[in-house]
C-alpha cells in the first residue's frame, strides 16, 4: 500500500488536490480516511487510467463517471466469463458444462 503523495508521484506528478477531487467524486476508492488514505495496486492502476483519460483523451468531469462505469462493467464481465470458462473446463462437471453450453447457444438465437 502507498500514500497519497506517493501515488501522485507514481502516476506522473499529478497534484494532490486533483487526486483528492477524484476521491471526492468517487472515481478512486482508497482505504482509510481523508488525510490518511492508503492505495492498493488496483487504485494506482485506476489513477493512471483516470490521468490518461483526462490528459490524453480529453475526457471531462461530466464524462468521466460514464466512462469509468462502462469500464468497470466490462472488467466485471471479463471476470465472470473467465470464471465461467474455468467452470466449464472442469471435466467432472459434465452436467454443468452441458447446461451452460446449451444456455450460451440459446443466447445466439
Amino acid at each position: 500500500m502507498i500514500t497519497l503523495e506517493t501515488l501522485c508521484v507514481r502516476i506522473g506528478n499529478v497534484p494532490v488536490v486533483d487526486v483528492q477531487e477524484w476521491i471526492d467524486s468517487d472515481w478512486l476508492r482508497p482505504e482509510g480516511a481523508r488525510g490518511h488514505y492508503l492505495f492498493r495496486e488496483i487504485d494506482e492502476a485506476r489513477a493512471h487510467l483516470i490521468r490518461e483519460l483526462r490528459e490524453d483523451m480529453g475526457i471531462n468531469d461530466e464524462g468521466m463517471p460514464v466512462i469509468l462505469s462502462l469500464l468497470d462493467q466490462l472488467y466485471a464481465a471479463r471476470r465472470q466469463m473467465r470464471r465461467l470458462r474455468e467452470a466449464i473446463s472442469v471435466p467432472r462437471e459434465n452436467e454443468l458444462r452441458s447446461r451452460v453450453r446449451a444456455l450460451l447457444a440459446s443466447m445466439h438465437d
